[in-house]
């Protein structure tokens, strides 16, 4: 069965070979001087005044997200004044929501101490009487409205920062695309932002009863989903040597009269690489992890055949899935197709979340 090659221009040679070489970096970009300067920064957050978020009760799986105001001030530096009034209106909004959660946190805390404390009472008398029954049905009762009101306030301030992210990108873009010549990012910078991008990916926290939105975790996009501009996706695209590839491209627009989109190469050697590409060549990257301890089903499964970004590369491969995350920070465990072991996979590697989609079959395979 032929494999894509690894990178836009080497040859196939099974295609296995080829990755066992990622270490060194993907031959997309070996050619990369690493003299050149880098075309925008990490995004990385500082070590200034961070807030952190933390859920608490029945929301311990909510995730912890770091944000500096000095980072984020700075990050819409030479963008329009309108984005930045828009950044520094969503920081204050953000700094209340913090200030709400630990509010609701400490009336949470009160909840669960006397919840503790009625526990030891009962286990002093050595039975649950009708007065103490009645009293824990009642505090479980507030313990679990105030775990939900903190939920609430922890999304709608995770919500603040996904649009405080898409500013952020979006000035930068804009300087990129100022007139100023191109400028070509550092191999080692382009896997730091990328590694970046899938640990802050949010993650959903499922309402009581809610199943995952699409695009949580291994749940599909609707059939009828249009990928936005900017939109990070996988996109099947045939390189100078005609062989075909799974790369990481940002998209540029969607034509609905052809129904092709245009994405940019996230990795091109020389400014952009831009290719006219159907739908069915592109599939869009989960906007949500999931979390394994309330959504165990918005995973992919043990033995799921996948694709995944090779660590270090910038190209998805065919994999199987070893072992899925079992907490929400977790990774993918995943054994690639590689005809150079012995079991035709590799030995597991870790990969995000973020860029582990399902595998579309080729039809000519």
């Amino acid at each position: 069965m032929p494999r894509v090659s690894k990178g836009k221009g080497g040859g196939a040679n099974g295609g296995d070979h080829s990755k066992s070489e990622a270490k060194g970096g993907d031959t997309k970009s070996d050619s990369k001087p690493d003299s050149k300067e880098d075309k925008t920064d990490t995004g990385k957050i500082s070590s200034g005044e961070k807030a952190e978020l933390k859920g608490s009760g029945n929301c311990s799986q909510s995730p912890s997200v770091s944000v500096s105001s000095d980072d984020l001030r700075g990050a819409v530096g030479g963008a329009p004044a309108s984005c930045e009034e828009k950044v520094q209106g969503l920081l204050g909004e953000l700094f209340r929501n913090i200030k709400d959660i630990q509010v609701e946190r400490d009336r949470a805390e009160h909840n669960l101490t006397n919840i503790r404390k009625t526990h030891e009472k009962v286990k002093e008398e050595g039975k649950v009487t009708p007065y103490y029954r009645q009293k824990l049905k009642n505090l479980y009762s507030a313990a679990t409205k105030d775990a939900e009101e903190e939920a609430e306030v922890i999304r709608a301030a995770l919500e603040k920062i996904k649009e405080i992210k898409r500013l952020h990108e979006k000035s930068t873009k804009q300087r990129n695309d100022s007139g100023r010549p191109k400028q070509i990012m550092r191999r080692g910078v382009l896997m730091s932002q990328l590694q970046q991008n899938a640990t802050t990916l949010p993650l959903w926290v499922s309402k009581p009863g809610e199943s995952p939105p699409p695009l949580c975790g291994a749940v599909p996009a609707d059939n009828n989903y249009i990928s936005q501009a900017e939109d990070k996706v996988a996109a099947r695209v045939k390189g100078q040597d005609g062989e075909e590839n799974w790369i990481l491209a940002e998209v540029v627009n969607f034509n609905a009269h052809t129904g092709k989109y245009e994405v940019d190469d996230i990795d091109a050697e020389e400014g952009k690489e831009r290719h006219s590409i159907s739908r069915r060549r592109v599939v869009p990257l989960p906007m949500w992890k999931a979390n394994p301890e309330t959504d165990p089903g918005a995973l992919f499964p043990k033995k799921a055949l996948i694709l995944a970004l090779y660590p270090q590369t910038t190209c998805f491969y065919r994999a199987l899935v070893e072992d899925p995350p079992k907490m929400p920070q977790d990774d993918y465990s995943v054994l690639f197709e590689d005809t150079s072991y012995a079991t035709g996979y590799s030995p597991p590697l870790m990969v995000p979340q973020r860029y582990v989609i399902v595998c579309k079959e080729d039809k000519k395979k």
